[in-house]
């Protein structure tokens, strides 16, 4: 077989993922535009991901944060972005590289990208669970969900 020399497969994840990067960035200009909300998931322990220790402890692999209601100080560089998240009533900045990002969806249009994970994969049948840490909106704080149940088996 011939040695890709181009390397395109990076080359495409580097293109999506500038999909997600152009999306947060309107966001941070203009706003959420209609039903539009973004679950973007990524590895905790990726280099240049910044949580706050006790969130660190509680998703020690892998978060999943909800952009919709309350969100705030969306800060887009060329290759992290940082936002503020409300959880249980306590407000956190978190800074998320693109290059840690494993999953993005906007559910409103039926949009998703997964990107290639990590060097080292789970065996297909022990594939991580994924949380999401959902800013509520008046009532309360984070709650975690469980996305397995939307999962694509």
């Amino acid at each position: 077989m011939p040695q890709d020399l181009f390397q395109y497969d990076k080359m495409i994840e580097r293109a999506l993922r500038s999909v997600v990067r152009d999306a947060l960035r309107r966001v941070a200009r203009t706003g959420l535009p209609g039903d539009h909300h973004f679950y973007i998931g990524f590895g905790t322990r990726e280099p240049g991901v910044g949580l706050p220790p006790h969130l660190l402890a509680k998703f020690p692999e892998e978060m999943t944060i909800v952009i919709q209601h309350q969100f705030w100080d969306l800060d887009i560089g060329d290759e992290a972005f940082s936002v503020t998240l409300s959880f249980q009533r306590q407000p956190e900045r978190l800074t998320i590289p693109y290059a840690a990002i494993k999953s993005f969806a906007d559910p409103s249009v039926n949009f998703a990208l997964e990107f290639a994970a990590p060097a080292v994969a789970a065996e297909p049948d022990e594939a991580p669970a994924t949380v999401a840490a959902a800013p509520q909106k008046e009532t309360g704080g984070a709650e975690v969900v469980t996305l397995d149940n939307f999962r694509k088996r």
